[in-house]
């Protein structure tokens, strides 16, 4: 079993990845899920590292990098799971460039709905300190869930848009 994702493992993830990105071009590597939460501060870890890039060829030496520093790493963002929103590629946060590599938290609404859809203990809590933050706003959160066009859940079968919606609201009005 790999060691669990801290603040200071992230910390040198990010080193590690920035060390090893390709000679040319510039990067956006996005920390996605338990990643955020821990580097917020929500919360001490996290299993693995869940990450996503406009482009992958910064993740070419990921095994070693996997293997160096004994962590879980998974590709993932929250529209493998859910529709995306409206808007999203203009509110990842920013959280540091190192050299030819920028990181940023993938939109915190887009990872909030993705918590939230998915239910579990844990994914609520980092979806209130999202709300507590200030990282989120709950009315446009609210609104960008609205707005979701019902064609959008044709790629995912397991969820409805009355679910969504459901999920959404029941979260809204107990956080």
């Amino acid at each position: 079993m790999r060691r669990r994702l801290t603040k200071e493992g992230l910390a040198a993830l990010m080193q590690e990845l920035a060390r090893r990105a390709p000679g040319r071009g510039r990067f956006r590597i996005y920390v996605v899920g338990g990643g955020t939460a821990v580097h917020a501060g929500w919360r001490e870890s996290t299993v693995d590292a869940d990450l996503h890039a406009d482009n992958d060829a910064v993740f070419r030496e990921i095994q070693d990098v996997k293997e160096r520093l004994d962590l879980n790493i998974e590709f993932v963002r929250p529209e493998d799971f859910v529709p995306p929103l409206a808007g999203s590629d203009g509110r990842h946060v920013f959280i540091e460039t190192i050299g030819r590599v920028s990181f940023y938290h993938y939109d915190p609404y887009a990872q909030l709905l993705s918590k939230v859809v998915r239910g579990f203990r844990r994914d609520l809590e980092d979806a209130r300190m999202f709300l507590r933050s200030g990282m989120v706003d709950a009315v446009l959160f609210r609104s960008l869930v609205e707005s979701i066009p019902e064609t959008a859940y044709a790629k995912y079968p397991a969820i409805t848009r009355e679910a969504v919606r459901d999920a959404v609201a029941a979260f809204l009005d107990s956080a």
